[in-house]
């Protein structure tokens, strides 16, 4: 009986030890993955490894890789370039990834969504993130600039389908300060209806029977017109022009987007 045990135990550690290895080199293969592809050399050193370092934790909670793409120049339009990326590195298991590409030649900026991407990171969400990154971009200020396309993805695909994540209702301090408003009217509502009320008014001491109008007239005073400045027609798009779209991929993965200029 004791030998059993024994021989138990010993299968139990070694079956042990060799799952703590297998994920022990899974976590890391997992960590050494490129997610930054800094062709331009726009970065620094520890700049890419900050990146690297944001992209691998929220890549892990969302189940999604988010890449960063940048070239000096290419011959081929930037969306096209970026989806023969995703096609050769990601198309094979359709896998879910948010892609921002810079072309710094032609100052261009597409952010994409692919897989089930399309959907959570739509083109209007795209184009609410292109546009809060297009100053830091305009700037030079890239490391920033991907940091919030990372950070800023990773939050906009947790809200439902369809929903405007950029609503001030969803803004912790809008939210706050319509709570303190609905708490105010509460209580001033519930201070109200404790006041004594008065039991005495005008018609207490008004003999009906005997008030009578004697006589009116009216009387025209003036006319007042009042003049509105008519509001011109403001041009469409965010930051920079451009625009958002759905497509598909040259793989057939489906691919939503955001292209600008900066």
């Amino acid at each position: 009986m004791k030998k059993n045990l024994g021989k138990i135990f010993i299968l139990f550690l070694i079956a042990f030890i060799f799952l703590s290895t297998f994920l022990s080199i899974e976590t890391q293969a997992e960590s050494s993955k490129q997610r930054v592809f800094d062709d331009a050399n726009l970065l620094s050193d520890n700049e890419v490894k900050e990146l690297e370092k944001l992209a691998a934790e929220f890549s892990d909670k969302r189940n999604t890789e988010f890449i960063i793409v940048t070239v000096e120049e290419s011959e081929k339009n930037l969306q096209i370039y970026m989806d023969d990326f995703y096609d050769e590195r990601y198309g094979e298991n359709d896998e879910n990834v948010a892609m921002l590409g810079l072309n710094m030649k032609k100052r261009d900026v597409v952010l994409s969504g692919y897989s089930d991407m399309h959907r959570k990171l739509d083109p209007d969400r795209l184009t609410i993130i292109r546009e809060k990154i297009t100053s830091s971009l305009s700037n030079g200020d890239y490391f920033n600039a991907f940091e919030s396309f990372i950070t800023l993805s990773a939050k906009y695909m947790q809200y439902r389908e369809g929903v405007n994540p950029a609503n001030p209702l969803f803004n912790t301090w809008v939210q706050i300060g319509v709570a303190i408003a609905i708490a105010a009217s509460i209580v001033w509502l519930m201070a109200r209806s404790v006041e004594p009320k008065a039991t005495t008014t005008s018609a207490t001491y008004r003999d009906m029977d005997r008030t009578k109008i004697l006589g009116k007239r009216d009387r025209y005073i003036r006319t007042t017109v009042t003049k509105r400045r008519k509001p011109k027609q403001s041009s469409s798009g965010g930051g920079r022009g451009g625009g958002g779209s759905i497509g598909r991929t040259s793989g057939g993965t489906m691919r939503s987007s955001s292209r600008g200029k900066f």
